[in-house]
């Protein structure tokens, strides 16, 4: 059984549906309670980091996720969710995060970057995979990005790398935990062999 966490800021439709075309048992779970109950969990999010972590404070549902995470039971962060789970985060202002994986999230750097390329970085573009058991079947696949900040951590937590103007983490794994910063669930064949693969951990 999954459970997709509700906050007010996840893209939840697709991911449930992803979910479902997978024929995976899957709710959409807004009660920080009802969280345990679950084998496994998915932190979709779409929007800015700051009201993401104000709106899982307020309900409860951070303290939820942390006692999940202590479980061993395996989750997975998508786009914002993925954020969220490191320390902090520098969108708009200064904004602590689950603290789950060490590191941070920072804006693109345009000094680095190709005059052309524009932010937010938006498309489809290819993530280069370490060994690891999401990406069981697939080698550097193709996944949909949408996205203007980025996480900087350890490299022992990155699992993919993306480039962008230059070389960013795109897929981190520490212990039980993931996170993606693109969209498996609208990424096609390669997104849903990556949920397949996280549903079979």
């Amino acid at each position: 059984m999954i459970g997709i966490i509700d906050y007010n800021m996840g893209n939840l439709a697709s991911v449930y549906n992803a979910c479902h075309l997978l024929d995976a048992h899957a709710d959409i779970v807004k009660d920080p309670e009802k969280l345990k109950n679950y084998d496994r969990i998915i932190l979709p999010g779409v929007g800015a980091f700051g009201d993401a972590m104000e709106h899982l404070n307020e309900t409860g549902m951070n303290k939820a996720i942390h006692e999940f995470a202590q479980t061993g039971k395996p989750m997975i962060g998508i786009c914002l969710g993925m954020q969220l789970l490191f320390n902090n985060s520098e969108e708009f202002g200064e904004h602590k995060g689950l603290g789950l994986i060490d590191g941070e999230i920072v804006r693109f750097n345009k000094s680095k970057m190709h005059e052309d390329s524009k932010i937010p970085h938006m498309g489809w573009n290819t993530i280069i995979t370490k060994t690891n058991q999401l990406f069981n079947g697939l080698e550097n696949p193709y996944l949909y990005f949408v996205h203007s900040y980025h996480a900087q951590t350890h490299d022992r937590n990155v699992i993919g790398y993306t480039e962008y103007g230059y070389k960013f983490a795109s897929a981190v794994n520490k212990d039980n935990i993931y996170g993606f910063q693109p969209h498996p669930e609208k990424s096609h064949d390669n997104g849903l062999r990556i949920l397949k693969n996280f549903m079979a951990i």
